[in-house]
């Protein structure tokens, strides 16, 4: 038997086709004994690097190529392309880069055939001629013989002995035909034959499957009777023995197989980095011009550090010192051009007007990023380690995170294309996978099953924001998706099976948010590219890319930064300042009231309810505590206790324990807690002797909690402390806590530069709110639950929003001036860009008219106005909607009632227009056609039809609310106000603390609902979440199962229910909430609850109209008392039980038409 090696190989990175698992084909290899296993996914090479040191792992030698598609002079075939060593490689990756950025084709990107054959001699890459998937192959299948013969001399011309004719076996009519005429072609020309298998799936079985892969990336049912399947069931892979079996015929074929992996020579450079190029203004080494611009940086920083020349003179040495330390390890490591590089392109984005965060990640705590302005917080200052991010030690690629601008960003990514060559710079590829949740839908979906099965069975799998289940690990996890597996009928059987073979399989290839690739030359030297989004993409992912020595630079868009940009030329436009936020300077009282108030939404970091909740307790009164606080708020620290003990230690209620007094300094920022990885390696120097590079290794030790490298580290740490005279008992104790704090700490570096970004954000709401809260409203104009959350914490700190207004308002939301009682309000105008329909197009050709020719007079004016072609009659509707011309009309039925009329007008006009006569050019400007419209008359909306249309447009209500029509009847019905239930309310409070008596209290509350959530629960029910809201606030009741299915008919979006239940505290949220018992509708509440009406009136007529409403009889529900009187007297009257009355929501306000609202009370029946 000869040895045979498979050149053929798809595996789950061809995407569209092939399920393969890289690791799992190289076993399948190892277990056949092969020599070698060539990897050609289907026009790119993602799966390169992983191939590559899997296969040399496991001691079988790598072959890497890829199959290509090929656009031919007639038709389009395809070739397989092996690289037979670097140079081939190379070659092989600029022609796919070059398809996917210059030649696609319906999409599909095409090497050209012209590249492959006009370029002159090949001789270090090789072709198989692609079997029946090549353009042998189909001219055979045409009956070209002669030039099928043309053609393939042509390859042999051009690449010599590295041309094959590829030889296929498997369940194709036409193989069996081109093998003949192949073998003979080849007999005629001199050229070898070689045997492949199309190797798709890894055994017979796993064809099912991957017709499943194949048709959820088509978007086809597996069972359409109309599909042809594009592969057979034999395309697994094949053993050496099959394949021998299969050309038994013609040994010659598979021996080519062996000869051409002997060829196949590539060695790739794994782990060796290579930076690009930099260029120094007078071509000094990197190291001397890195050495001179960071002192002349530190120069600056000094200067503005401290402005005193004595206390500056003072710390100079220390900082010298440090400097000169950073810098010879970074000469040292041979990272001087990266600094350089990242430096450059930092510094033009501060010169540019492209906001750059002041530090992210483990980069703060370098002095020399911070003196070449990488960084803007000062390290010393705040004992930020520069080995945490660099250590001489622990040699790996320093990495900056750098936060930019979200929307200037691309600006920075286009000045280093620029700069460096567009071709050496790229972003870096992702995998999409088919995760448990989508697997379970996508192969549902493919065998056409219901969507409700589907959902139902995905929803089993519970993931968390901090955990992703694998199907396996959730059919372990839940008891209900077990129970529904194991009771599973054949249906589902099959979807689960079927989805366990395909979880996690490559399902599409994106671009990494942040990533960018420099490269020293063209990056297809490295690695082939695509276009993802119209930018140069790497075909390998962020961890392949670093392992062939790509430097990668993290380009991040901050959205922040872009609100403090915004924020900053609100202020310079309406209060004529131009402010600058300072990073040094972080002590203002008022920032620190609002933080200890929590009033923090918009703040940032210190948005979320928990974080709240968290600063109110604390009472952060210095920056130092906000530093704390972002990395204290993390489920471990939380979860330990060490958030409690710190805040009472803060607050001097706790003792703080220093451990030992030559630690003081350390830990005091942090009251003696360990809460940063850098106190656990100033402990490890300060105690233990360690160098602060062993210290780093000391945390990682820690952090991996090998036990192994935890003993040696304990005796490391204990004999140092006894040389510098400490006692064992305190290094062991100290030890201990480090180990304990190590898992919890965090990286201070980073969170001292996002600390100054919180503080800056809260220094703006403080001072500036409706300059700061606009522009955090201008953020999120096309995310309507975060503009409702911001609108609210705008109404919260009494900014006045104005409505959108078709004179008034921009794109964005705008702070502007407000005059109130002879004093100046600052408030915020709503945006036209928040109104649903309204992209910036259309809202700049409105602004742009308005402000050329003046303020639009009525709506007709308007449509005049503006271009037809970017206002359809949707758009109109919403801006009517919204409230738009409500300074013009305040009718909106009435405009929008009429607004086909309008727009059939002045259509008619602009046609009229058109048309125009020889008699209208000596009429002069009274031959205008422009002519009066007769517009109908509407009654306005009802409250409820106008904020239902107003929530259409912009998402909630903005004028008023849905409660208002009700909030008379709930004050008469006595319903306690939802703003009441919060944790300091005296009443709340007492409901609470009553919870536990033998009578436990239940309230009634009432509101319109505008959230409904759910989740399932562990025995197959249903929780449900509902939030209401009043005209006073908003509260959440919760709904079990039994409720849930009892009263859902209720439970709709923007209508009013009725909840009574038991007060809960929510102690995680510091949270009000209600247990819903019963719900019920309004006028159920008004026939339970009221038990008497009260009536005043003082005229004959008035009683004739309430007889008619009040219809007396014995059967009302309650009684009625009236009390009348005129210029002559007065009386009371109760009448008897024959004549009662059945209230409901609608005769009581019939009855508030005739005696008005405050004419009429309701007695309760009291429980």
């Amino acid at each position: 038997m000869h040895e045979f090696v498979h050149l053929r190989l798809h595996t789950e990175f061809s995407v569209t086709d092939g399920i393969l698992r890289i690791k799992g084909v190289i076993k399948q290899a190892v277990d056949h004994k092969m020599l070698a296993l060539a990897l050609t996914d289907r026009h790119n090479m993602f799966g390169l690097v992983k191939f590559y040191s899997g296969c040399r792992s496991k001691g079988i030698k790598p072959i890497l190529g890829s199959e290509v598609n090929v656009q031919g002079e007639e038709f389009n075939y395809r070739v397989i392309l092996l690289a037979k060593n670097l140079v081939g490689y190379r070659q092989i990756c600029d022609w796919l880069t070059r398809s996917y950025v210059e030649n696609k084709i319906v999409d599909v990107p095409h090497i050209k055939e012209e590249w492959l054959l006009d370029d002159g001699l090949q001789s270090d890459v090789i072709v198989l001629s692609g079997g029946v998937f090549g353009d042998i192959g189909e001219l055979c299948k045409q009956r070209k013989f002669i030039e099928a013969r043309a053609k393939a001399a042509r390859w042999q011309e051009c690449y010599i002995d590295n041309y094959f004719l590829e030889l296929q076996r498997f369940q194709r009519e036409e193989t069996n035909e081109l093998i003949e005429l192949s073998v003979q072609l080849g007999s005629e020309l001199g050229i070898p034959v070689v045997a492949t298998h199309p190797i798709q799936f890894a055994k017979p079985d796993d064809y099912v499957a991957h017709e499943v892969r194949v048709c959820i990336a088509d978007g086809e049912m597996l069972d359409d009777g109309g599909r042809q399947p594009k592969y057979s069931q034999d395309q697994y892979f094949k053993s050496v023995a099959e394949m021998n079996e299969l050309f038994s015929d013609i040994p010659a074929a598979i021996h080519n197989s062996v000869e051409i992996a002997r060829k196949c020579n590539l060695e790739i450079t794994l782990g060796k980095y290579f930076l690009p190029d930099f260029a120094t203004p007078n071509g000094e080494p990197l190291e001397e011009y890195l050495s001179v611009l960071t002192h002349a940086g530190l120069d600056q920083r000094m200067l503005e550090l401290f402005p005193e020349e004595q206390k500056r003179s003072s710390e100079e040495h220390t900082y010298r010192s440090r400097l000169e330390l950073e810098i010879e390890t970074i000469i040292q490591m041979g990272f001087a051009g990266y600094f350089l590089i990242v430096a450059d392109f930092i510094i033009w984005a501060k010169q540019n007007n492209v906001p750059v965060g002041p530090g992210r990640g483990s980069g703060a705590g370098s002095l020399v990023a911070f003196s070449l302005g990488i960084t803007d917080i000062d390290p010393l200052r705040y004992s930020l380690l520069f080995e945490r991010f660099l250590n001489p030690e622990r040699v790996s690629m320093p990495d900056f995170d750098i936060d930019f601008c979200q929307e200037t960003r691309e600006k920075v990514i286009h000045y280093v294309q620029d700069k460096y060559g567009a071709n050496a710079v790229s972003q870096i590829a992702t995998f999409g996978t088919m995760t448990s949740k989508a697997v379970i839908k996508d192969v549902g979906r493919v065998l056409g099953l219901p969507y409700g099965l589907c959902d139902s069975l995905s929803k089993l799998i519970l993931n968390t924001p901090a955990k992703s289940y694998g199907l396996l690990e959730a059919y372990d996890e839940f008891p209900e998706l077990k129970h529904r597996i194991d009771n599973a009928d054949d249906e589902v059987r099959r979807l689960w099976d079927m989805s366990l073979q395909l979880e996690d399989v490559t399902r599409n290839v994106g671009k990494h948010a942040a990533g960018v690739l420099i490269a020293p030359s063209k990056l297809s030297d490295f690695c082939p590219l695509y276009l993802a989004d119209g930018m140069q993409t790497s075909q390998l992912d962020k961890d392949d890319v670093e392992s062939i020595g790509l430097v990668k630079f993290d380009f991040l868009g901050l959205r922040n930064l872009t609100i403090i940009l915004e924020a900053v030329k609100n202020i310079a436009k309406l209060h004529g300042k131009e402010l600058h936020l300072s990073n040094s300077e972080f002590d203002d009282p008022h920032v620190y009231k609002l933080l200890q108030a929590g009033n923090t939404s918009a703040v940032f970091q210190l948005e979320s309810q928990g974080m709240k909740r968290l600063l109110v307790k604390l009472e952060p009164s210095r920056f130092e505590d906000i530093i704390a606080v972002l990395a204290l708020y993390r489920p471990g620290p939380l979860g330990s206790g060490m958030v409690d003990d710190f805040v009472k230690r803060k607050k001097g209620e706790a003792e703080i324990d220093y451990f030992h007094p030559d630690l003081r300094e350390s830990l005091d920022p942090t009251y003696g807690v360990i809460v940063y990885q850098e106190q656990v390696m100033q402990i490890s120097q300060i105690i233990g002797g360690y160098t602060l590079g062993g210290a780093d290794l000391l945390r990682r030790a820690m952090g991996k909690k090998k036990k192994e490298e935890m003993d040696k580290h304990r005796a490391l740490f204990t004999d140092g402390a006894l040389k510098k005279g400490y006692e064992a008992a305190l290094a062991e104790k100290l030890f201990d806590l480090m180990a304990m704090f190590a898992e919890y700490g965090f990286n201070k570096s980073h969170t001292a530069a996002y600390a100054v970004i919180s503080y800056h954000t809260a220094y703006l709401k403080a001072y500036y709110p409706a300059c700061f809260m606009a522009a955090t409203l201008s953020s999120e104009l096309d995310k309507t639950d975060k503009l409702y959350e911001f609108y609210q914490d705008c109404l919260a700190n009494d900014l006045i929003v104005l409505p959108p207004d078709i004179n008034q308002s921009y794109y964005r939301f705008t702070p502007v001036a407000i005059e109130q009682k002879d004093k100046i309000e600052y408030g915020i105008r709503y945006a036209l860009g928040a109104v649903k329909g309204l992209g910036q197009n259309v809202v700049d050709v409105i602004v742009a008219e308005r402000e050329k020719n003046g303020n639009f007079i009525d709506l007709i004016d308007f449509c005049r106005r503006v271009d037809k072609k970017v206002m359809n009659k949707r758009t109109l509707e919403n801006l009517v909607k919204a409230g738009c011309f409500d300074s013009i009309e305040p009718n909106r039925a009435y405009l929008f009632r009429n607004l086909s009329k309008i727009m059939e007008h002045i259509e008619q006009e602009r046609v009229n227009e058109n048309q125009g006569s020889l008699f209208d050019v000596f009429a002069g400007d009274e031959a205008q056609n422009i002519q009066q419209i007769n517009l109908d008359s509407y009654p306005e909306f009802t409250l409820k039809e106008q904020l239902t249309l107003e929530k259409q447009a912009i998402g909630y209500y903005l004028t008023a609310s849905l409660f208002d029509e009700y909030h008379d009847i709930a004050k008469k019905l006595e319903i306690m106000p939802l703003s009441k239930f919060n944790t300091e309310d005296e009443d709340i409070q007492e409901i609470i603390n009553a919870r536990y008596a033998k009578l436990k209290p239940k309230v009634l509350i009432a509101g319109i609902i505008n959230y409904m959530g759910s989740r399932p629960t562990r025995k197959g029910g249903k929780i449900a979440f509902i939030r209401i809201e009043d005209a006073s606030g908003e509260l959440e009741f919760v709904v079990f199962n039994d409720e849930f299915e009892k009263y859902k008919h209720l439970f709709k979006i923007d209508e009013l229910v009725f909840v009574e239940g038991e007060v809960i505290y929510d102690s995680f949220r510091n949270e009000v909430k209600v247990n819903a018992s019963q719900v019920f509708q309004l006028d159920e509440v008004i026939q339970n609850r009221v038990s008497s009406v009260e009536l005043s009136f003082n005229s004959q007529h008035d009683w004739n109209k309430i007889k008619t409403i009040l219809q007396l009889s014995v059967d009302g529900s309650s009684s009625v008392k009236l009390n009348y009187a005129n210029s002559h007297a007065e009386c009371s009257l109760v009448l008897g039980d024959s004549a009662r009355f059945s209230p409901n929501y609608a005769n009581l306000e019939q009855l508030s038409d005739i005696v008005g609202k405050t004419h009429w009370r309701l007695q309760l029946n009291r429980v």
